[in-house]
């Protein structure tokens, strides 16, 4: 099956599935194992306590917890491979026509743990590195032209995550323009808002081992609401971290593992104060196992964001049919 696009330059909808990569790539993204690949970090495990005195940390009876926790989380969603064509007649580029949302959900940690919605913003575009990728307006929408480094599906992936991540920072910008002093949870590493104040980055998933084994050791021997002592890590960029453990009945070494990361800005006595405090509230928001797979590290609030925001990026079939209707006019 072929789609014949019209005009120039225009552009051309692959018939593969969005899911899989695009029909003429020889390329493909590949799925770490169940290892933990070892890591190249340069750490500093000596900001709390000597490294030689790691063990769980439980808070002190007393910390304070913040009045208001938003929580930002972004979703996206290919929803067409696209074929960017050529005028001088080379081969067309590769790209991507996506579909991504962010929201901000707040909760008061001191009043049960209520959460409202606060922010949500749905935006489309098409990603692609050709010098001649431009807006496409659809019938349910217009898809912005964005550049990507190249045409491999990993660059236009980060291209597509990029404007995720800036997406959840201008909502978290906007809404704290006021002078709002909340404590922010982003879902994932802090890279990328680290200029952020009052910032936690949250991740729920590990693919790499950053600890030495003595100190890893103790990661495997944390109880429900503890956690390890903090300690700086860098790679491409220099943050503070720790890792607690959230509520779980499973019995696994790292189950129900989390790792936060706070700003390398922040003092000694700031980042454990911040780290205790996480500690108290993250396990009350804790998913549970009969109502999500990924509990109990996709935190309640989370999950029920990530469900709202995939339901409103919009009906796939219906993005799709639109974007070849596009193709097929002249000068789309």
């Amino acid at each position: 099956m072929t789609v014949t696009s019209l005009g120039s330059p225009g552009f051309t909808v692959d018939p593969w599935d969005p899911g899989y990569a695009a029909a003429l790539a020889a390329e493909a993204l590949t799925e770490g194992g169940a290892e933990l690949g070892a890591s190249s970090a340069t750490l500093d495990l000596e900001v709390e306590v000597p490294a030689a005195k790691w063990g769980p940390v439980t808070p002190a009876p007393g910390t304070s917890v913040p009045a208001v926790l938003l929580i930002a989380d972004g979703v996206r969603r290919i929803d067409a491979r696209v074929w960017i064509d050529d005028p001088d007649g080379a081969m067309p580029a590769p790209g991507i026509a996506a579909s991504y949302a962010a929201g901000l959900v707040r909760c008061e940690p001191g009043a049960g743990n209520a959460a409202v919605l606060a922010a949500l913003e749905v935006r489309r575009s098409l990603f692609s590195p050709s010098p001649h990728v431009a807006d496409v307006v659809t019938g349910v929408g217009r898809y912005s032209a964005r550049p990507a480094a190249d045409g491999s599906v990993e660059a236009l992936s980060l291209a597509l995550q990029q404007q995720v991540t800036a997406l959840e920072v201008e909502l978290a910008a906007s809404y704290r323009a006021g002078g709002g002093q909340e404590l922010l949870l982003v879902d994932g590493p802090l890279r990328g808002r680290t200029h952020l104040s009052g910032t936690v980055g949250y991740i729920k998933t590990h693919h790499t081992a950053y600890l030495p084994p003595p100190q890893a050791a103790v990661v495997s021997a944390l109880r429900g609401g503890q956690r390890t002592p903090v300690f700086q890590m860098g790679t491409s960029w220099r943050r503070h971290a720790w890792y607690l453990r959230l509520p779980t009945a499973s019995t696994a070494p790292w189950a129900g593992i989390a790792r936060c990361e706070a700003g390398a800005d922040l003092s000694a006595e700031e980042v454990v104060t911040l780290a205790d405090a996480m500690a108290l509230v993250l396990p009350s928001l804790a998913g549970v196992d009969y109502k999500d797979p990924r509990a109990p590290q996709n935190l309640v609030p989370i999950g029920g964001l990530e469900r709202l925001l995939r339901h409103r990026l919009g009906e796939p079939r219906v993005l799709y049919r639109a974007l070849r209707a596009s193709a097929a006019r002249p000068g789309a």
